[in-house]
């Protein structure tokens, strides 16, 4: 060993070579006018680390310094770096020493998995940091729980860069921890996710949120936007790949639908809803809100681009992640108080038939609702309505109903407008201006029915042709817009329906509700529950002393990856079924000028049917949802 390496080994030894330094490690600038290379001027700890562990020769230090002294850029370049650049030595174990040096822990990303990767943390990252990344080779490869929150953990080649740490923060990353990892290891991770973003998103991936969707558009033509302006602007591939990828975010995190719409701020606003709650996904600001809108329009069937007055319905299909989705669009004008901006607000249904449930046990009906549910829908002729608001999983339930039923001894027919899931071996009527709903019930007389479903009774003709379904020996399903139970035969009644139509008509009437159900992982004791208040929601006071009551998760407490924070994950029906009873026909029958429905929900609540209100307090007593989500779905004030 020659006497420089000696001196240099002896400065390895006794350095503190694991302590941090703030300085980067770098020799002092006034050495670099020196024309002789001395090893005892160096004061860069990688360096003397490099050495020590025998992974370079003073000959390549001495080599890398000639070169180093001769760069301008004042001290912010570190010998070491110089040193990695040289071909002969491997610059792997250059940057591993340095992240040694500095305190970085090391990470091997043999066994991360790309498509987990894509499923989970990659599903949340946005293009245009996702471009920033890949540009620093960045790689986002893990996310642990801590007891302040999530860290995300951060894989690169090079952890010790200047700012590092700062930029990715100013990215929007919130927490995270930076580790050495191979470069090589590094890249093919990148790589790997570039390709399989690339195959799900298309070209979206390429343009979508990374550059600047509204650069050709100057303030003149946004403040007086033309139709030539406005061609320009749809005519830009980022625009239709942004849109592209909406419909593709929308289904993956099993939203049911997606709004689009302009604000005040001339931004176009995108919002998700998911488990009943809508949630805003982004804002866009760098385009004029009109082109985002006719692409929109552009990509669907039976809507006019131009048409800006009226409102419009229409139909998308895409094949997404192998399954073939369909997408119900509704386009209506509204006011906005940017003038320049003629405002359309847009909503898409998402038709997933994989969300179809085809079991009645996976609504997650109470055995007692289950058990009458059941009976109606295997009598051999009657009537089944089912009751509540838009929303309220109304047409899930009649599917699921459908599909328990439907065997090739059977001719199963329905007249849904529109048809939105298709159902295998049940022959589904498409309405149109040539055939109406009414047109649709009378010929569904001659066409040899045994199960007819009307997808909504709105006017008395309607209800008249699906009570005579009924009465002829057909098992007929329907729908209506009432609050609860006893209040459909009411509306019945208004409708000009005759009680003895009614009474025998119908065998049961289900009002429905989708309440939320509590995240399993991170549901907590609600603290916050009081006598007082569970009292006035109808809970027991021996009831209430012998329960524990859970709510969502308390505010400040770490994020759940189950439920990505929100407190509730999933939904499940709540029902009040009112199976008609001798009793109950006899009360219809009887009525003279009206339906009395307060009579007729006692004299069902008496023969055993639990209210929504009681359905939802079952749910709170077994742990499955709080009080404030009972309170939001069925309280009315007891």
């Amino acid at each position: 060993m020659s006497d420089a390496e000696k001196d240099l080994r002896w400065q390895a030894e006794n350095s503190d070579l694991d302590r941090p330094s703030a300085a980067n490690g770098s020799a002092d600038s006034s050495r670099r006018d020196r024309s002789t290379f001395s090893p005892l001027d160096l004061r860069d700890r990688v360096v003397i680390k490099l050495l020590y562990e025998e992974i370079v020769s003073i000959e390549q230090i001495e080599k890398a310094w000639y070169t180093w002294v001769e760069k301008e850029g004042g001290t912010s370049f570190p010998l070491w770096r110089e040193i990695a650049e040289d071909p002969d030595v491997e610059a792997d174990l250059v940057f591993e020493q340095a992240a040694i040096v500095y305190s970085f822990a090391s990470m091997s990303l043999e066994s991360a998995d790309p498509s987990a990767f894509m499923k989970g943390l990659g599903s949340k990252i946005a293009v245009d940091q996702w471009n920033a990344l890949e540009e620093l080779r960045v790689a986002p490869v893990a996310v642990e729980e801590t007891s302040e929150g999530r860290r995300i953990i951060m894989a690169t080649h090079d952890p010790a860069r200047q700012d590092l740490m700062r930029t990715l923060q100013k990215l929007g990353f919130g927490e995270i921890e930076i580790r050495y990892a191979k470069r090589g290891d590094v890249d093919s991770f990148l790589d790997e996710v570039r390709r399989r973003r690339k195959g799900d998103f298309g070209k979206a991936a390429e343009g979508f949120l990374a550059m600047d969707l509204g650069a050709s558009v100057d303030d003149a033509k946004r403040n007086l936007f033309d139709e030539d302006a406005l061609e320009a602007e749809i005519n830009r591939s980022a625009l239709i790949n942004m849109f592209e990828a909406i419909l593709k975010e929308a289904v993956r995190q099993g939203a049911s639908d997606i709004h689009i719409f302009p604000n005040a701020r001339k931004e176009i606003e995108i919002r998700f809803r998911v488990d009943g709650e809508l949630v805003s996904w982004h804002v866009e600001d760098r385009v004029h809100p009109e082109a985002m809108l006719a692409v929109v329009k552009d990509n669907c069937v039976n809507v006019d681009r131009f048409e800006r007055e009226r409102a419009q319905d229409g139909f998308i299909q895409r094949s997404i992640d192998g399954a073939l989705i369909r997408f119900r669009v509704s386009v209506l004008p509204v006011a906005n108080s940017e003038m320049t901006v003629r405002s359309e607000s847009i909503v898409i249904r998402i038709l997933d038939d994989r969300k179809v449930i085809r079991d009645l046990r996976k609504l997650g009906l109470a055995d007692q609702a289950l058990e009458r549910f059941e009976w109606a829908i295997n009598q051999p002729y009657g009537m089944v309505i089912l009751t509540g608001p838009t929303g309220s999983g109304k047409s899930t339930t009649l599917y699921a109903a459908l599909s328990q039923v439907v065997t090739p001894r059977v001719n199963v027919l329905t007249v849904e407008d529109p048809v939105e899931y298709v159902i295998p071996e049940v022959r589904q009527i498409k309405l149109s201006h040539k055939l109406t709903l009414e047109q649709a019930l009378r010929a569904i007389l001659r066409h040899d029915p045994d199960i007819v479903m009307v997808g909504e009774m709105r006017d008395k003709e309607t209800a008249e042709l699906a009570v005579k379904l009924a009465n002829t020996g057909h098992l007929t399903f329907s729908t209506l817009h009432t609050n609860d139970a006893p209040s459909s035969i009411s509306r019945l009644y208004k409708m000009g329906m005759e009680p003895f139509l009614i009474a025998y008509a119908i065998n049961l009437v289900v009002a429905q509700r989708l309440i939320r159900v509590l995240c399993p992982d991170c549901k907590a004791q609600d603290a916050a529950s009081n006598e007082t208040k569970l009292t006035h929601l109808g809970f027991k006071e021996a009831t209430i002393k012998k329960s524990t009551f859970y709510a969502a998760r308390p505010a400040g407490s770490k994020k759940c990856k189950t439920c990505r924070g929100v407190g509730y994950k999933g939904r499940r029906a709540i029902t009040e079924t009112m199976p008609f009873s001798p009793e109950i026909r006899e009360m219809i029958v009887s009525s003279e000028s009206m339906i009395k429905e307060d009579e007729l929900r006692k004299l069902a609540v008496s023969q055993g049917m639990l209210t929504l209100q009681d359905s939802a307090r079952q749910m709170v007593l077994d742990g499955e949802t709080s009080i404030d989500e009972m309170t939001r779905v069925v309280f009315s004030g007891l």
